[in-house]
């Protein structure tokens, strides 16, 4: 018979789960996004007060730990809630992605945690709610794992992929040894024999080996490709929720997690996609491998120019198309750069931004770039609905920007980044591209787009070159647009 605890949990959750849904709709585009993760947020919030409302139910042998155990839950909301509004408040919107995957991280580690409580409680009731258990439990610990790695990589901890011989095999020997575990878990329990090792051993080498193996998956993985293993990580998070909401029976963590997982996996589509790439070939080879290219093979020179001479030049152009990258973020140079924006469109030039997909090191840094600075949403387009207007521009300014215009991945069949959609900044009248040195970006190979005959270097950090070209333009006389 149903408690009226039980009901009120029941209609909390629906309600919660509902909440996380419509704030994730809202999330889908710019102007709504800050409302949607307000109301995603009142979500959770609804969703763990709710879950207070079990020590009601709770029978007689648990109710001696009722207080002891609440009391533990509140200390842990004090805790985690005081260090992840610190933690918000405090970091940069560079260190942004390392925030995104340790936080992911901590989700899939979540759900991995309840699946152990379930696991050594011999709590779990019949073989198909013991397998979903363990997958949940499997895709949480890669999750868990995987993440920390990714962050290593973001954060410089990591600042090379780790690629040996025969890697990939023994990656799958150990997932395979993962799998064989968790099947020889299921037979024990479901036949109910002796098992050859304690059973708690047998858990602990399943978890042992699913965490291993989500480090040896993500440690071969190159910087370009960050992105992308977010975005599988966030998919593979929300499964694991989901997947443990459905072994307790809670609605608000199936509905949430089976939401995020499918958010998550149609964002790695778009991603792959974006960078041309299979979801298998992502998932089980050494993507991001890097082929070298000198640059002696390549024809043209660079050709540094001042700031203020690339800020009059734009002046008196007709069509900016600015393309923003992660440089760009480095200098946190997105206010002075809206500015300039405002200084060219009271002088009459038409500006726009060319955003590509992979852009950053997290999907969508860019929007949040731009949104931050309060460029307007209408002035944003994405590489399919702006990449014919190139041809067509006066002037390409590409800042902090490296693999996302580089010609190589229209031409040259050795690089990695063959094949890949980019931005065709190279075929605007005029270039002009602001970095701070001759490096190279995430893929580690010279961009060709750097030497072209239509092609000028402003050297520098973005803020300190925008600032540069506003003083020039300014000294002309041309006012900001409203």
């Amino acid at each position: 018979m149903t408690s009226i605890a039980q009901l009120i949990i029941g209609v909390t959750d629906l309600a919660a789960a509902f909440l996380f849904m419509y704030g994730l709709k809202r999330m889908s585009s710019p102007v709504t996004a800050p409302s949607g993760i307000f109301v995603a947020g009142i979500g959770m919030l609804v969703a763990i007060l709710a879950s207070f409302l079990y020590v009601f139910d709770a029978g007689a042998s648990a109710k001696p730990h009722l207080v002891a155990n609440a009391g533990l839950g509140v200390v842990a909301l004090i805790v985690g809630g005081g260090v992840a509004w610190w933690a918000g408040k405090k970091v940069a919107m560079t260190a942004m992605p390392q925030m995104v995957a340790i936080y992911n991280g901590m989700g899939g580690g979540a759900a991995g945690a309840i699946a152990a409580v379930e696991l050594f409680s011999a709590r779990v009731p019949g073989a198909v709610q013991l397998v979903v258990t363990l997958l949940g439990a499997l895709i949480g610990a890669i999750s868990f794992s995987g993440s920390l790695i990714a962050w290593a990589k973001l954060q410089g901890v990591l600042n090379k992929p780790l690629r040996v011989k025969g890697q990939q095999i023994f990656n799958g020997l150990v997932m395979l040894t993962t799998l064989a575990v968790g099947g020889y878990i299921v037979f024990v329990a479901d036949r109910g024999v002796t098992p050859l090792i304690p059973m708690p051993d047998l858990i602990w080498l399943f978890f042992g080996c699913a965490l291993v193996f989500g480090i040896l998956m993500t440690l071969p993985i190159g910087g370009a490709d960050m992105p992308v293993v977010i975005s599988i990580y966030n998919a593979f998070t929300g499964l694991a929720v989901g997947l443990e909401g459905f072994v307790l029976q809670n609605p608000a963590l199936m509905i949430a997690g089976m939401v995020v997982g499918a958010a998550g996996l149609l964002l790695t589509l778009l991603m792959a996609k974006a960078m041309n790439r299979s979801i298998s070939n992502i998932l089980f080879t050494n993507f991001g491998t890097v082929v070298q290219r000198k640059q002696g093979d390549i024809k043209g020179s660079l050709k540094p120019v001042e700031a203020g001479d690339a800020g009059i030049f734009m002046r008196y152009a007709s069509t900016v198309i600015i393309v923003p990258g992660y440089g760009l973020a480095v200098a946190q140079g997105q206010q002075k750069l809206y500015e300039f924006v405002k200084l060219l469109q009271g002088a009459g030039v038409s500006v726009k931004f060319a955003v590509h997909p992979v852009a950053g090191r997290m999907p969508g840094q860019m929007d949040v770039l731009l949104a931050e600075a309060g460029v307007p949403y209408d002035l944003i387009f994405q590489l399919d609905d702006i990449n014919e207007e190139f041809a067509n521009t006066d002037v390409a300014l590409v800042i902090g920007a490296n693999d996302v215009v580089n010609p190589a991945a229209r031409t040259e069949k050795s690089s990695p980044i063959y094949g890949m959609p980019i931005l065709n900044a190279d075929k605007a009248k005029k270039v002009y591209v602001v970095k701070r040195g001759e490096g190279k970006g995430y893929a580690g190979i010279v961009n060709a787009l750097f030497y072209g005959d239509n092609c000028d270097m402003v050297y520098g950090d973005a803020a300190a070159v925008l600032g540069k070209m506003i003083e020039a333009v300014r000294a002309l006389g041309t006012k900001a647009a409203a």
